[in-house]
């Protein structure tokens, strides 16, 4: 499904059950001035179920229109995509979408916010709290449900995303850069506490990040994009889980992959 560093991706047959396939998709955008520019041209990707892609690429390649081709939020001009065994509209209820900023609603407390995705499947109230007071105990703010997102802080209130995120329980997950706006320090606890959730329950990820060591802790397989979506490198990642950040960076076989990417980005422009 994914080939040696520096080769172009090869599709196969379809995705396995539960996976997404993306196969020969291409997207363009009108400006305002009246000109078409292709952000994606004959894009193609699979994955298989529970598994951690990670995408990386500069800026304007293309990765957020594959995580909104993905979620059915952009429509393709040609090619075809299945998420999960559905078409992208029809897999909504499956999936879940973390942004780079938490995008709490201000006028709902912690433990509403989390809450919002079970209210609107019309979940029970008590089984919904129950499951949004579970999370955040897990997260480590029990003591912060009843507060509004003015009242957090920056970390707090990208856990209470993830908590809103994972309370649905999805199959698939789309992340685009969710630490970016953290400090180093915070970015790395919370980055731990969503991998340690992650680990639990092994729903696929498509994560997208500009961070090349946070590939390389995160992923299963990245994926470097070049101009146009051209798919630059596909890379399966040899590293054991789970992964302890505190050692895994300063290995011989870590910086090595870490160079190579750096290298493949440089190349790619």
């Amino acid at each position: 499904m994914s080939t040696a560093i520096g080769n172009q991706i090869q599709v196969g047959s379809g995705p396995e059950p539960g996976g997404i396939s993306v196969t020969d998709v291409t997207v363009s955008f009108t400006s305002p001035d009246g000109a078409s520019r292709t952000v994606l041209d004959k894009f193609s990707i699979e994955t298989r179920p529970g598994e951690f892609l990670v995408l990386i690429g500069r800026s304007g390649c293309g990765k957020t229109t594959v995580l909104n081709l993905l979620a059915g939020l952009v429509e393709a001009d040609s090619g075809e995509i299945t998420v999960v065994g559905s078409p992208p509209r029809a897999a909504r209820a499956k999936l879940g979408y973390m942004f780079a900023r938490d995008a709490l609603l201000p006028f709902r407390t912690a433990i509403e916010n989390v809450e919002l995705g079970l209210e609107v499947r019309r979940i029970p109230r008590s089984e919904r709290r129950q499951k949004a007071t579970a999370l955040l105990a897990l997260l480590g703010l029990s003591h912060a449900g009843g507060l509004y997102p003015w009242q957090l802080s920056q970390g707090m209130r990208q856990r209470v995303a993830l908590a809103r995120t994972w309370a649905l329980a999805p199959q698939l997950v789309l992340m685009d850069e969710p630490f970016a706006a953290l400090d180093a320090q915070t970015r790395e606890s919370v980055r731990g506490e969503f991998l340690e959730m992650w680990e639990r329950e092994r729903s696929a990820v498509v994560f997208v990040t500009h961070d090349l060591t946070e590939a390389l802790l995160m992923g299963d397989r990245v994926v470097v994009m070049g101009a146009g979506g051209k798919v630059a490198a596909d890379v399966t990642l040899p590293f054991a889980r789970p992964r302890d950040p505190a050692e895994l960076p300063f290995t011989d076989e870590f910086r090595a992959l870490e160079r190579q990417l750096h290298h493949l980005l440089q190349d790619v422009g």
